[in-house]
């Protein structure tokens, strides 16, 4: 395929992202919003799409999509809904860490499943106590007559509530290691979790276990990769998606809200002719470009396996949210309190672009990494 026809063969599936996301997707988000869970119907039409397949190696079944593609699908998603974009993060952990760290078997048994959407994929890493701090984890695993026995709690787990297979991480002789573990193990019981500030259609779970016995076989890569590698390598993965769902969100607003400053009088004049709305206006657009060139910064930089990418992401999904907030903020005093009630999107998108700025590593604990880094270049 020579360079054209690969640029017009990307631009048909975005445009094809878009077309799914506005026919989809806008128009009953905030019913998914407001009632807590997205459809099996619309996870199944995702899932057709192709899109639950969207890293899966084609030979198992997937899209295999690279850096940037993957990137614009999370933009539209977070355009559309979060939460929905939130199910592409999770599952595309899941299916990420078994095609890399996978055992023959492992591959052969969960990615064509997880492609097809057949099966649903969560990472389960986050514990009561336990969140940025990977290593406070107090899960724990242990090995006797050919199996695993793990105990513990993990709270807030995306989409929990319906996966069938769980990457999950615990402690196995005190070194962090990665299990998968079917929905229905004996010993794992899980707890729905509601009313969250935002994303509250990812439905999110709390996960019990007591005795709950799995084969040795369903061990991800070696002992101890669990905190060195794969949750690492699965984080950075979240915080690109993440970052391109950030633009997503912060388009949605200033689309809206340029709609709205054309056609909103006041005074006898449009909102848009208003000096200090173009000022927030003028904010707005340069935080939405400001953010995607970053996230396109990212997707090259992993496109040429740059050993960059990874701080890169961290810096990409920090200003994203950043943006996002800013951007939602803005949307909704322009919209006054047309903007705060139930017949606009936008305080959902505030919502959720505020828990943006919490999810695979806070802003501060970015800063702290970002600026260490930068202190390190210096020296």
């Amino acid at each position: 395929m020579d360079p054209c026809e690969t640029v017009e063969f990307s631009e048909n599936i975005v445009r094809s992202f878009h077309s799914f996301v506005d026919q989809e997707i806008i128009p009953f988000a905030d019913e998914f919003d407001k009632h807590q869970q997205i459809p099996r119907s619309l996870i199944q039409s995702f899932a057709q799409e192709g899109y639950l397949g969207a890293i899966v190696p084609s030979e198992f079944g997937g899209m295999e999509l690279d850096a940037y593609l993957l990137g614009k699908l999370a933009e539209e998603l977070g355009r559309g809904c979060s939460s929905l974009r939130s199910l592409l993060t999770v599952h595309g952990m899941v299916a990420m860490a078994i095609t890399k760290w996978g055992t023959t078997e492992q591959k052969q048994q969960w990615l064509p499943t997880l492609a097809d959407g057949s099966s649903i994929g969560a990472f389960a890493l986050s514990e009561p106590s336990a969140g940025s701090d990977i290593k406070a984890i107090q899960t724990t695993a242990s090995y006797s007559d050919g199996k695993y026995l793990l105990n513990g709690t993990k709270k807030w787990i995306t989409f929990g509530q319906i996966a069938d297979i769980f990457l999950l991480f615990a402690k196995l002789n005190g070194e962090i290691t990665a299990f998968l573990v079917p929905r229905n193990t004996k010993g794992l019981h899980l707890k729905p979790i509601y009313n969250m500030l935002g994303t509250r259609a990812s439905m999110l779970a709390e996960i019990e276990l007591k005795e709950c016995e799995i084969p040795a076989a369903n061990i991800v890569g070696r002992v101890g990769a669990g905190g060195t590698y794969i949750a690492p390598f699965c984080l950075d993965f979240g915080r690109y998606t993440i970052a391109w769902g950030c633009v997503g969100i912060a388009q949605a607003c200033l689309d809206a809200s340029l709609q709205y400053v054309n056609e909103r009088i006041q005074f006898d004049v449009r909102l848009i002719d208003n000096q200090l709305i173009k000022k927030m206006l003028t904010e707005m657009l340069t935080d939405v470009k400001a953010a995607r060139f970053y996230c396109n910064h990212v997707a090259q930089l992993k496109k040429d396996h740059s050993p960059d990418a990874f701080l890169v992401a961290w810096e990409a999904k920090y200003a994203a949210s950043k943006a996002a907030v800013r951007v939602s903020n803005h949307a909704l005093q322009i919209h006054g309190a047309y903007g705060c009630s139930g017949e606009s999107s936008l305080s959902r998108y505030m919502r959720d672009a505020r828990v943006m700025e919490i999810i695979e590593g806070t802003s501060q604990i970015s800063e702290l990494i970002i600026a260490e880094h930068a202190f390190q270049t210096l020296n």
